[in-house]
């Protein structure tokens, strides 16, 4: 299947593993690029340049594809030593820089002499335009069912998605809600070209996390997230345990006068105790509703090939069917 996400990434199926904090390891997006799609090591889990080069150089010698790295630009005080993430980026020779959180226009003049292709998070149509203008190649478009955060104006990829391809001029994926063949093609059919998969790529058995992390995806349904930070207008989707529910308690009850600092706990470095150590009540951890698609742990392989699948087979056989009036 082409697309003009598989001819910018040259990459084979218009599939993207998306950055994921203490999940986007060497392991992880080696497996997905040597399935066919696009892998995507999580520059930030790596926290020093010099981590992160050995992080790419040890994927290089997992797999001879094209793979990606997440840069997300946070609003702190103490930043990430930016400049030197990308640096060692280019000098990695990395070909696809996957963006998030802030505007990332500081560094896009660097990856573009680079030579490095560009693709930026976005949770809405207007943000997808201003990466179109800094000069992105390509933005992953995040509805409200996405995990993580899905930012503040609660639009589902039904809407979102023909949103952005009414708006954009550059390709875009589709992001959130993403499980199968059936995703790739509704995706396809509201004008983007490709979809970006999180939660669904954690339950792999190359996923670099807890056996029990993937067991509760695939236990979950799709009523098992929660919404949390709301009241901080920094919302993130998570799957729902003990200390989720505490910190939705104390969101209540502080009601106006919440503070980051009455919850910093449950929500602030909990992602090595949950995903390193199975610690599955530390904190509030990113998953999408998506979970309720999800039912088994396969390779990253086999997932890759029954969702390529799947897509041919909905589209060759109901699809065409129905267009010429058939039944199915």
């Amino acid at each position: 299947m082409e697309t003009a996400i598989t001819e910018m990434f040259g990459i084979e199926h218009p599939i993207i593993q998306g950055g994921m904090h203490y999940v986007g390891f060497a392991e992880m997006a080696a497996a997905v690029s040597n399935a066919g799609g696009l892998g995507t090591i999580t520059g930030l889990t790596l926290k020093t340049p010099e981590a992160l080069a050995n992080e790419i150089a040890r994927c290089k010698d997992m797999t001879d594809k094209p793979f990606a790295v997440n840069v997300t630009f946070l609003p702190t005080v103490n930043a990430p030593d930016y400049p030197a993430l990308i640096k060692v980026i280019i000098d990695g020779g990395v070909t696809v820089v996957e963006t998030a959180g802030r505007n990332p226009s500081q560094v896009m003049p660097y990856l573009k002499d680079a030579g490095i292709k560009v693709i930026h998070k976005c949770t809405s149509v207007r943000h997808a335009l201003k990466a179109q203008e800094i000069g992105c190649d390509a933005v992953s478009v995040d509805g409200f069912e996405c995990g993580g955060h899905p930012g503040e104006d609660d639009v589902p990829n039904m809407i979102l998605l023909p949103r952005a391809a009414d708006e954009l001029d550059i390709p875009f994926v589709a992001s959130g809600g993403q499980a199968d063949g059936r995703s790739l093609v509704a995706s396809l059919a509201m004008g983007a070209d490709g979809i970006n998969l999180g939660t669904r790529f954690l339950a792999t058995q190359e996923a670099p996390v807890h056996q029990k992390v993937k067991d509760a995806i695939v236990a979950a349904s799709e009523l098992d997230t929660r919404l949390v930070m709301r009241p901080l207008r920094n919302t993130e989707r998570v799957l729902t345990n003990a200390a989720v529910e505490r910190v939705l308690e104390t969101e209540r009850v502080k009601g106006a006068d919440l503070q980051f600092e009455d919850i910093i706990d449950e929500v602030a470095g909990v992602y090595p105790r949950v995903m390193q150590e199975g610690e599955m009540d530390a904190g509030a951890w990113s998953c999408g509703m998506v979970a309720g698609l999800i039912n088994d742990i396969p390779t990253c392989q086999d997932l890759v090939d029954r969702i390529m699948n799947e897509a041919e087979q909905i589209i060759h056989d109901r699809l065409v069917g129905i267009s010429r009036g058939a039944t199915t």
